[in-house]
Order: structure tokens, then sequence, then C-alpha cells
């Protein structure tokens, strides 16, 4: 039966593959790349350097195939609709991709970015083409380290507090407003620096903010919100300015008045 490892492969630094990562790579036919448009050339790249890195040549096989579109004009009660139909998308496209390229006895590979089962649609995707029940396959995940990871080690600082809980949420979510009972917030794919909201009041609030984590192009900025983020804001266009694209995360980390939640566990 064909196999399928899906394996992630940290934020972006080739050192952070786990020997787990490195075992799976090098027992992989066929590895199957998306392609997302000249803009972001980069991230496919960064995928050969780390089989270049830990490979031999002419033992594996590259395919490569373009990543539709997702609608990002759709909001509201359309946002979820939309990631729906471009999830199908690549469902199609991965279908075809295994069922086309891979032998009966192969086994094939996805790298994800950062860790599989963190804000990644593979594993839904690769249940959604079993249930449709058109071509057979097992397959496997290998955690890596997430931008999360990579964030607060870059930053040194962890992700919760004494006794505190953590959330991690979205750009969207957190223009709801700030999640309650939670003061240590990570915020991934905000395309719109939703932070910003909470830079003026009076609120205690410091940020620790990365972008291209793990890349040459890594920048890290953090401290007292309300005067970081005119800073991160400025970084964040020149980036973008200079690549056409960005991806960042951040860590918010509330100070209540009165409440002693320093520490780490």
């Amino acid at each position: 039966m064909r196999k399928i490892h899906v394996i992630g492969i940290g934020a972006g630094d080739p050192d952070q593959l786990t020997l787990q990562a490195v075992k799976a790579l090098r027992s992989t036919d066929v590895f199957f790349i998306l392609d997302k448009g000249e803009l972001k050339s980069d991230l496919v790249q960064l995928r050969h350097d780390i089989l270049d890195a830990h490979l031999t040549e002419g033992a594996y096989r590259t395919v490569e195939a373009r990543d539709p579109e997702r609608d990002r004009a759709a909001g509201g009660a359309g946002y979820s609709p939309a990631v729906g139909d471009w999830r199908s998308a690549r469902a199609d496209i991965y279908e075809r991709l295994i069922a086309e390229e891979l032998g009966e006895n192969e086994s094939g590979a996805f790298l994800v970015w950062g860790d599989p089962s963190l804000y990644d649609s593979t594993l839904g995707i690769l249940e959604e083409i079993l249930d449709r029940g058109e071509v057979a396959f097992d397959y496997d995940v290998v955690p890596g380290i997430s931008s999360v990871s990579s964030l607060v080690a870059r930053h040194r600082t962890g992700l919760n507090r004494v006794a505190r809980p953590v959330q991690i949420t979205t750009g969207r979510r957190l223009a709801e407003g700030f999640p309650e009972g939670v003061d240590d917030v990570v915020v991934m794919l905000d395309a719109h620096q939703t932070f910003q909201r909470y830079a003026g009041g009076d609120q205690d609030i410091d940020i620790y903010w990365g972008a291209y984590l793990g890349t040459p192009d890594e920048i890290l900025a953090s401290g007292p919100l309300a005067e970081t983020a005119p800073r991160i804001a400025e970084l964040r266009a020149q980036a973008r300015e200079r690549k056409g694209w960005i991806m960042d995360t951040y860590l918010l980390r509330r100070h209540p008045r009165g409440q002693d939640v320093s520490g780490s566990d």
C-alpha cells in the first residue's frame, strides 16, 4: 500500500529538523511540494535546501504542483465556506499527486511548515481524500518545531506563567476581543495587525513579535505594546515591500493590576 509521511520541518531553519524527521525523509521516495507562486518561491527553495542537506542527490524525486488560490476577500459568514472550498481544491490536487505519482509500494511525503498539528490543513485534507474512497494509502505524522516554539525561544521567554493558561488564536478571533480569563495569548494568521487595537488605553501589555522565523530574513521585536506597535508596523511594511509577503506571529502578555503572575512552571 502507498505510504504518506506528513513531516513537520520546523519554522525555517534546516537545523530545526528532528532526528525522526530526518529518518522519515530518508525513507521517502517522492516529495510533493506546492508552489505558491513567484513571490513565495523562497519557501519552495527552503524545502529543497532541507532535502539537499539531508539526502543523497538522485535518491528521491520531487513533484511540484501549483497551490490553489483562496478567496481572501471572503469575510464574516463567508469565511468558513471559502476556506472549505480551498481545502477541497487542495484535496483534488493531493489526490491526483498520490494516485499518479506514487507507486503502490512507494512512500511519499508532504513537508509541512512548523508542526502539522497547529494551524495546518494537511491532516484534514488527507482524511478528506480517504473518505472519498478513490485512492488508498496509509499515513503517519512527524511533529515539528512550530513557529510558536521558535518565537518564544528566540525571545528567551516562556509561553505561560505560573498557574496561568495560554491561548493560541488567530488575528480574526483577536479582533472580536481579548480572550477572557487569559493573559498570555499567541496570535497567528494576523494579516491586519490586530495587536494595534490593544496598544492604546491603560492596559499593561507586552508583545513578543517575530516574522520569517527560522529563516535568514528573520525579524524580531519586543517590548511594551504601546511603544512597540508602531515599530512593528513599520518593520512589517518594509518587509512586505521587500519580499512581497510576510509570515509572522506574536505573543501578547497582559499584566493585570494587583496580580502576581510572574515566573513560569
